[in-house]
Formats: C-alpha cells, sequence, structure tokens
C-alpha cells in the first residue's frame, strides 16, 4: 500500500518540479543580460511514437547601463535528442529568393517552404538609441544535401531593411542533446544595428504521397508506468562582435504521457 501511495506522490512533486524548472534563463557578463528561453507544444505526447510538435524559441539582449547592447555575431541552439525533424517531400526555398524582399514577397516566392514564424527587436545607433521591429519567417531550405532553415528578418521603421539568416542543422550522436542550430548572424546596418529581442515558433504539418507529415515531432519517453517526464530541453550559446560568449544554463522541461 505504501508503494501504490508512493508513486503519485512522487509523479505530483515532478509536475510541480517540472514547473518550476521550465522558468527561463537568465545570464549576467558585467553589463550585458541576456535572457533565453524555448519551450514546445503540445506537452501531451505519446510515450513512444514521436508526434507534432510547434517549438518557440525567445532570447533578449539588453545592457544594465542603458549602453548600445553589442550586435549578435552567431548563435547556437540546441535540443534535446528525444525530438526529429523531417522534411520529406517538403519544398525549399533559396537565399537568392528571399534578398532584399519584404515580409509579403518573401511569402510570394517562398510560402510552399515556410515553418516558422515571429517577430524581432532591435536598436540602431544614429547618434542616439533609434528602435526597430519587424518580422521574422522561417523558411525550409537545403545545404550540401541536409536540411537548413533560412530566417527572413525585415523591418521598414526606421529603416527598410532585410537579413537572410542561414540556420543550419547538425546532429550530435552522444549526450542529452541531439538537434544542433547554428547561426551566423550579418551585420546589421553596417553595424550599427544591434538585434535584442527574438520570437520565433517553428512547426509545420503537411501533406506528402498522401500522408500527414510533421517538420518537429516528440514522444514523452519516460519508464512504464510513469507518466510525467522532465528532461533538459535546450541550452544555448550567444557570442557577441565584442567577443563576449553567453552561455545560459540548460532548460529543464516537463512532458505528460497521452493517454489512449
Amino acid at each position: 500500500m505504501e508503494r501504490r501511495l508512493a508513486i503519485p506522490a512522487l509523479i505530483a512533486l515532478l509536475a510541480v518540479v517540472g514547473v518550476v524548472a521550465s522558468q527561463a534563463a537568465v545570464v549576467q557578463k558585467d553589463d550585458l543580460r541576456v535572457n533565453f528561453d524555448a519551450n514546445f507544444t503540445p506537452q501531451s505526447l505519446p510515450r513512444t511514437q514521436p508526434a507534432p510538435v510547434t517549438v518557440q524559441i525567445h532570447g533578449a539582449i539588453a545592457t544594465t547601463d542603458g549602453s548600445h547592447p553589442p550586435p549578435l555575431q552567431w548563435l547556437e541552439v540546441e535540443l534535446n535528442r528525444s525530438g526529429r525533424i523531417s522534411t520529406q517531400g517538403l519544398p525549399i526555398c533559396s537565399s537568392s529568393l528571399l534578398q532584399s524582399t519584404s515580409t509579403s514577397q518573401a511569402l510570394a516566392r517562398c510560402a510552399s517552404a515556410q515553418v516558422g514564424s515571429g517577430h524581432f527587436k532591435a536598436q540602431v545607433d544614429l547618434g542616439g538609441e533609434v528602435p526597430a521591429s519587424g518580422e521574422i519567417l522561417a523558411f525550409n531550405s537545403r545545404r550540401h544535401g541536409k536540411p537548413m532553415l533560412l530566417l527572413h528578418f525585415f523591418a521598414s521603421v526606421p529603416v527598410r531593411f532585410t537579413l537572410v539568416v542561414p540556420l543550419v542543422i547538425g546532429q550530435r550522436t552522444k549526450g542529452e542533446f541531439g538537434t544542433v542550430l547554428r547561426a551566423r548572424v550579418p551585420r546589421l546596418g553596417g553595424g550599427l544595428g544591434s538585434i535584442t529581442e527574438i520570437d520565433l515558433a517553428v512547426g509545420r504539418r503537411y501533406s506528402f504521397a498522401g500522408k500527414r507529415h510533421s517538420y518537429l515531432s516528440a514522444a514523452c519517453r519516460t519508464l512504464k508506468g510513469v507518466r510525467i517526464g522532465i528532461f533538459p530541453f535546450a541550452r544555448a550559446r550567444f557570442r557577441f562582435q565584442s567577443h563576449e560568449l553567453i552561455r545560459p544554463e540548460p532548460l529543464v522541461k516537463h512532458c505528460q504521457v497521452r493517454q489512449g
């Protein structure tokens, strides 16, 4: 009887711990502060068979003294290996189609390859801090025969600009994190601009050869009889043109085994 009571109590405790641990990671180094968060929906998933998911990524960069943030040079995000990426039958978009395009023009050319969207904010130093904001689109692409994402940034205020950022998708055979997303960020405004916030959601369901597919999918892999899983979901590294390297702590998330 004690054993039967202990299992539900343990699961309830793990659920509470999972909620607490799901908060964003914040790192401060000198006057530079970086906020990183990532999550996935739905959190209720099958135990073994991967099901469609959408991954949300959030990053924010600021300085505590109000000075202009150093430009982000490159970004790396690692995701837990229980997730998988599938691009079978999904159209691709090339970087050349996206250069110097607005959001609507990019969609007109590559809507069939879109797998995500979001928003961004930036600061441009024009003798004073001038805020800018715009939209992000994520498109399926390929490099050297391997899957890749193209991130399309577009803003029209205070100045019109377009950034096309390749997000290389790599795989690791060992460790808790199996998928690695790496991006080298081009100079914004000749080095005068700095991206200060990114919100991006990636995920898409589509049909190919009469079957349903999902760009991203995952399972809630837990021991038999345990319905709540707690696991390291994502970690990131930010490198700035000031040569600062910021590594927030890994994000711990939880999932629940879907019944039925």
